[in-house]
């Protein structure tokens, strides 16, 4: 039996994580403690096989009135959780990043690139991972998720963003770009994954294929029983949608992890097409 801790409770991928793992009954024995308030300092770590730590500050417009508590948050409260973790005896850290250490909004990524965040979101993951890659040792594995885009049903971010803007334009830009995502059970079972083989490193989870927005507002619509009109837009046309919805500026852009063996960059996992759709219902 493996026993987990997730850190962060209520947060959508870590109650996801925690219902995939109760699909597997006995195997793995499964808590979550909440870090809203101290009294997480007290419980005993050292029962647990792994820590997976999701607890942070995301999807929040970003202000000079909020900056301070995505450091203290999303940094300086993942680095005493990992501290304590290796304190109390765990072997393995799970640390839940983001793309968004690398601070770009269109792209290719690839085992070389350097990451250079630019929000204070990026910024305080990326700082966290430093850190906590310092305490690792032979005895204290520490496993770093940068994921991208991450969507499910219920989730929030910028796949929300897309489904906003499939309900409002009476016609959907057609653009070929590409997308790197990954379906929250397809990331639960790359966690797992991590978990059983106590894996260490940064890894980059991905689905199989990279997504286009309009496939993806395609698949939207139909599952939400609304009309689609996709239509070619000119890149003026495209740069007036840009103006007039700042929020669809990241959305039209290509942004991907390289997908090929010889970077041994991502891991590739296949999705079930109607994981998509369901998703959204």
């Amino acid at each position: 039996m493996k026993r987990v801790l997730i850190t962060g409770a209520n947060s959508y991928i870590g109650t996801s994580f925690e219902a995939f793992l109760h699909a597997f009954g006995d195997e793995y024995l499964v808590d979550t403690v909440d870090m809203l308030d101290g009294a997480w300092r007290d419980t005993d770590f050292s029962v647990y096989d792994s820590v997976f730590h999701v607890a942070g500050i995301a999807h929040q417009k970003e202000t000079r009135d909020n900056a301070e508590s995505y450091y203290k948050v999303n940094r300086d409260l993942a680095i005493e959780v990992a501290a304590k973790a290796k304190a109390d005896g765990v072997r393995q850290f799970v640390f839940l990043s983001s793309m968004s250490v690398y601070g770009r909004d269109t792209g290719v990524i690839t085992r070389d690139t350097e990451p250079a965040p630019g929000s204070h979101y990026g910024k305080s993951k990326w700082q966290a991972e430093q850190e906590i890659a310092k305490l690792a040792d032979e005895g204290f594995r520490v496993c770093v998720l940068r994921p991208p885009m991450v969507y499910g049903k219920g989730c929030k971010g910028n796949f929300n963003t897309v489904c906003r803007l499939v309900e409002k334009l009476p016609i959907f830009p057609y653009v070929r770009n590409r997308r790197s995502m990954i379906y929250v059970d397809n990331l639960s079972s790359f966690v797992k994954l991590c978990i059983d083989k106590e894996l260490a490193g940064v890894y980059f989870p991905q689905n199989r294929d990279y997504v286009a927005t309009v496939d993806m507002a395609r698949g939207i619509a139909s599952a939400l029983n609304r009309k689609f009109r996709p239509e070619y837009l000119t890149g003026l046309g495209v740069c007036i949608l840009r103006l007039f919805y700042p929020t669809a500026k990241k959305g039209f852009g290509s942004l991907v992890y390289r997908d090929t063996e010889e970077f041994g960059f991502s891991y590739v996992i296949v999705e079930n097409e109607q994981s998509f759709i369901d998703s959204v219902l």
